[in-house]
């Protein structure tokens, strides 16, 4: 009996969770090509296939649906005892900080079980824009940090992909006028930079009609109708949906995040960036 590698049931978990070769690609980090190579030995080692081709893209075999529970629950335990050999004496502080987009998603998950196999160990978190961690963490103040990347830096230690969408509200725009209404953050934010960008590329006329500071003014205005905003589909929930095709939006780049670790960091420290930086881009992930 051949064994399951672990890192080919994340690469299948990241096709099922971005609904395509080219989203898992971009969840893992790895090429087109390499995701469709592991897919091959992944069905190899199965015997049976687990996709199959409909349109233009691919959708999961009966044998494939079968695995997906499978894969998620082999992952967990795959996990959890790296995490109780690693924190069985452990104790200290880690301070890690994160924009809100893995605040709601994701992180929650991968902190219980961290929790759970470090007990000693206090947590300190802190919710804020990626300029106020990078800050932070370059002072000292934080062990770790979840921000938005700007270009590469010497203490990363993991670099998660994901496709920025436009997003509105599920009842819809307020009103449709020529100028596209926007809600961005205040400068200086990457998502605002690149739906700035975009339009301006194609020459799409647009207004910002919503301003923020806080994603939670953002989340308000956009529930509202006001506007549509741009971000990552971790954003989409309590409300907030895909903008429809119909309103004609331009195209828009991959979001890069890093996770980036003190580099005199303690232990416990180490253990949760290693956590995050294997587990983080398919914890709390949208279907």
């Amino acid at each position: 009996m051949q064994m399951l590698d672990p890192d080919l049931l994340k690469t299948f978990l990241a096709f099922v969770d971005g609904g395509s070769l080219a989203q898992a690609a971009s969840i893992v980090g790895r090429s087109a090509s390499a995701v469709t190579t592991q897919m091959q030995r992944l069905e190899d080692i199965v015997g049976e296939p687990l996709l199959v081709p409909q349109g233009r893209g691919r959708v999961l075999t009966p044998a494939g649906e079968d695995l997906v529970g499978h894969a998620r629950r082999i992952l967990a335990v795959h996990r959890e005892a790296w995490l109780a050999l690693k924190g069985v004496r452990a104790d200290g502080r880690v301070a890690i900080g994160t924009t809100q987009d893995f605040a709601d998603s994701g992180l929650p998950d991968l902190l219980r079980a961290f929790a759970v196999s470090h007990p000693r160990v206090r947590i300190e978190l802190r919710v804020g824009r990626s300029a106020e961690l990078a800050q932070a963490l370059q002072s000292g103040t934080l062990d770790l940090a979840i921000a938005m990347r700007q270009a590469p830096a010497p203490d990363e230690v993991g670099v998660l992909r994901e496709p920025m969408v436009w997003l509105c509200s599920q009842k819809g725009l307020v009103s449709r006028q020529d100028e596209l209404p926007l809600a961005l953050l205040d400068p200086h934010c990457g998502f605002r930079e690149a739906a700035i960008a975009a339009l301006d590329t194609t020459g799409r006329r647009y207004r910002i009609a919503a301003g923020s500071a806080s994603l939670a003014g953002l989340r308000t205005a956009v529930n509202a109708g006001i506007a549509l905003t741009l971000r990552t589909a971790r954003f989409a929930h309590s409300g907030i949906v895909e903008a429809p095709r119909d309103l004609g939006l331009p195209p828009v780049p991959i979001a890069e995040f890093a996770i980036r670790l003190r580099q005199d960091a303690e232990p416990p420290a180490q253990h949760l960036a290693a956590l995050f930086s294997g587990n983080l881009a398919l914890a709390g992930a949208p279907s």
